[in-house]
């Protein structure tokens, strides 16, 4: 007489089953579609900031916080010298509030900033080298701390104008961060004051601004992004020789083979420096060691 009571159960079971797991799923469901309306939400508030190169994602991020989302236009490993955009970036500059360009003379910028501008006329176009005195051509300006606050300033003062409600968020931001880069150039002068020998040697001619800021000589094996000649190879050998030079630096940008060619006449060795690593303050100081390490008698 039980096994007629199982099979009722069984079919209740069964009902139940087809009415709840229904239910449940789609009680999960709209949770799941729930929660992803709060994240676009959340992205929505963000101020969309487009930068040109990576360096300048530290500045915004330490001065926006988490009221921005940043875009870098050359990516890293890049080069701003001979980079295009994809469409994918490009399809970013249509959402942005505002394009933090470099401002000195950066290829990319020069070849491509009126295009970026005429996809969005709305963006408020900070120009981070407002400010700084420039050295001829040369368009590396990031590479001095102390042009760095300068441009932390004027990204400081952009998302002020598009976004006044948090101007004092993006103040205090900002002085927390001109203290970091304070700290910075503290370290950078106790590391490298002290040598008589002062001069180095890269393959691209990337820290003309922080050779002067710290008063040191940058000898560059390449100009103007020609590759270099057997000639210009042999000036740079004798130049390593008259200055007892024990390190050839490169970036991860270019072609490191002449770089070697001169390391090996010379009996020295290659070094990696990056003018354009993702992690600015830490990079710096990492940039101090290296010539300390080429600075030592």
């Amino acid at each position: 007489m039980t096994i007629p009571v199982k099979n009722t159960m069984d079919k209740k079971q069964a009902i139940t089953a087809a009415i709840v797991v229904p239910l449940i799923i789609c009680a999960a469901a709209s949770v799941y579609f729930f929660v992803g309306s709060l994240e676009e939400e959340h992205e929505d508030n963000q101020t969309i900031v487009i930068v040109t190169i990576v360096p300048q994602q530290e500045f915004v991020e330490k001065v926006g916080g988490d009221k921005v989302r940043i875009t870098v236009m050359v990516p890293p490993g890049a080069s701003p010298h001979t980079y295009e955009p994809t469409p994918g970036i490009m399809k970013e500059v249509t959402k942005a509030e505002m394009y933090a360009k470099v401002g000195s003379g950066v290829e990319f910028e020069n070849n491509l900033m009126e295009k970026i501008i005429s996809n969005n006329r709305n963006m408020n176009i900070v120009d981070c080298s407002e400010g700084i005195t420039k050295m001829g051509n040369d368009p590396h300006i990031w590479n001095s701390p102390v042009n760095a606050k300068i441009m932390v300033e004027n990204i400081c003062n952009g998302l002020v104008k598009i976004d006044p409600d948090n101007a004092d968020y993006y103040t205090q931001n900002k002085d927390n961060y001109l203290e970091e880069l304070d700290t910075l150039d503290k370290y950078i002068h106790h590391k490298l004051d002290g040598f008589s020998n002062r001069v180095f040697m890269t393959y691209h001619p990337s820290f003309g601004y922080f050779a002067k800021e710290y008063n040191l000589t940058q000898l560059a094996v390449e100009y103007g992004g020609k590759e270099p000649t057997p000639q210009v190879i042999q000036d740079s050998i004798d130049e390593s020789t008259r200055y007892n030079l024990r390190y050839v630096f490169v970036a991860p940008q270019f072609a490191a083979e002449p770089c070697k060619t001169i390391a090996r006449a010379i009996g020295g060795e290659t070094a990696s420096m990056d003018p354009l690593a993702r992690n600015y303050t830490s990079n710096m100081k990492q940039i101090a060691d290296s010539l300390a390490l080429e600075f030592e008698e």
